[in-house]
């Protein structure tokens, strides 16, 4: 095997926390920030387990708050390698809330962090590749590059569609939605 090659159960990593009182917004639920701040924390540290190295965030996809977290509860954040490119890591993270009280558990968020790999002269720095060794492995990956060429095709899209603007066009379209069109121009 390649001595470059890292298996993803080797940075797997786990934070947990309580969430307190002082994490909740003011609807009295714990606040997405708190959870998005924790999910950057683990992101960095599986990712920089795998690349032996400082790493930094550079996108966040897709973060779905799919079921409140209340205070009181045990916040699980697990992350592991998805994808590597050459100087960049994709992380996928499922967050878990637990009431210890009643044994609920339930799962509040799944995201994928992409972060890059950087040397000591803050200069992206290759990682190692990553060994699949589960079939759930190799769909994880795969779906992390069909992410990948979607956020691009994306992203050129709406750049073809920015230099394409024609403002009578683009006022018809938003016919039905709920907005005023009040141009001051």
């Amino acid at each position: 095997m390649d001595e470059q090659a890292k298996a993803a159960r080797h940075s797997e990593t786990t934070i947990t926390e309580l969430m307190i009182p002082s994490y909740a917004n003011f609807g009295g639920k714990i606040h997405g920030g708190i959870l998005l701040s924790l999910m950057d924390k683990v992101a960095y540290a599986c990712a920089s387990k795998h690349a032996g190295t400082y790493c930094v965030t550079v996108s966040v996809d897709t973060v779905d708050f799919l079921q409140p977290v209340e205070v009181g509860e045990l916040v699980s954040l697990k992350a592991r390698i998805n994808y590597v490119g050459r100087t960049s890591l994709v992380v996928g993270i499922k967050v878990i809330a637990e009431n210890v009280k009643d044994g609920l558990v339930k799962h509040t968020n799944t995201c994928y962090f992409t972060m890059v790999a950087k040397d000591d002269d803050n200069k992206p720095m290759v990682v190692p590749k990553l060994v699949l060794e589960t079939k759930e492995e190799v769909r994880r990956f795969l779906q992390a590059i069909i992410r990948k060429y979607l956020k691009t095709q994306h992203r050129k899209e709406m750049e073809d569609a920015k230099s394409k603007f024609e403002i009578d066009d683009m006022i018809k379209k938003l016919e039905g939605e709920r907005c005023v069109i009040d141009l001051k121009e």
